[in-house]
């Protein structure tokens, strides 16, 4: 009997993390990933502690928008670092639903890897073994810049303005636009305001240098990025459409995660409580 119920206690919990999840929206397309070169050993304290934090990323980020964690561990070696940034107009079911894509990404990009990250469309996700929480980094990971539109002086100046304005407006997450221009500026959220607008004044200097006259431009630095369109050449808006079918998906993909969530606590204590009377017969 005993043997049975540790079974389904193997078993249950993949049973309700087998639910499908509806696919992808426009917020969780890919734009890059990378992984650290060092990698840990299978069944090593390290590895979980990698997902106790990258479990801590998903829950968190159905109440937050942003989090950080330190996960200790026995010794300095088993130490993991890790945060995750949701894309400041997104919903609390979007955001989730983004940072849980962005960690199943990680787990096939990155597998026993001690660091990786990766960025969606609409959110961030990393981890390491090195401390990078609230330390300023200005290293291009990502630079993109569309088809040239020839210098049309009008477009050029207007787009340098709008960069400009966002860029000298307070906060980790900054949009605007005129006319034909939009624009979008965000840093992560471990960064003071100082080093936020440190990075960002990078970001937008090389995007206007690299990108020159392109009709949209993508500069992402590993703390911060900044962006922008021309003519709606790009989509940054929730969901990529103004349908609100994106939103609808997020909103029932936060349900189902929140359901898990306590089903899976449910199930814990139900089980804990068998075993419990089964401990005491046996007695």
């Amino acid at each position: 009997m005993a043997k049975k119920f540790r079974t389904l206690l193997l078993i249950l919990p993949f049973t309700f993390l087998s639910i499908s999840i509806p696919s992808y929206c426009y917020t969780e397309s890919f734009l890059f990933g990378g992984c650290t070169q060092q990698k840990f050993t299978p069944g090593s304290p390290y590895e979980f502690n990698v997902d106790s934090l990258l479990t801590s990323l998903v829950n968190s980020a159905t109440y937050s928008s942003f989090n950080k964690y330190t996960i200790m561990g026995s010794s300095p070696e088993y130490v993991v670092y890790g945060l995750y940034q949701c894309r400041g107009d997104l919903s609390m079911p979007d955001c989730a639903q983004c940072v849980a894509r962005a960690v199943t990404q990680l787990g096939s990009l990155c597998s026993r890897t001690c660091g990786g990250s990766v960025q969606l469309q609409g959110c961030f996700v990393k981890y390491d073994n090195v401390s990078f929480l609230g330390v300023l980094d200005k290293t291009v990971v990502l630079k993109k810049c569309g088809p040239s539109i020839g210098y049309d002086t009008e477009s050029m100046t207007l787009r340098d303005a709008v960069l400009g304005s966002i860029a000298s407006n307070g906060g980790l997450y900054r949009v605007g636009g005129s006319g034909k221009v939009q624009g979008i500026i965000q840093c992560t959220g471990d960064l003071s305001m100082g080093q936020c607008q440190d990075c960002v004044q990078e970001a937008v200097r090389k995007l206007k240098s690299d990108c020159g006259t392109a009709v949209y431009g993508d500069m992402f630095l590993a703390k911060c990025y900044a962006r922008y369109t021309t003519g709606g050449a790009q989509v940054y808006s929730r969901g990529g459409n103004s349908s609100g079918k994106s939103n609808d998906k997020g909103v029932k993909t936060f349900a189902i995660i929140v359901g898990l969530l306590g089903a899976v606590a449910l199930l814990i204590i139900f089980l804990t409580f068998i075993r419990k009377i089964m401990g005491g017969g046996g007695k």
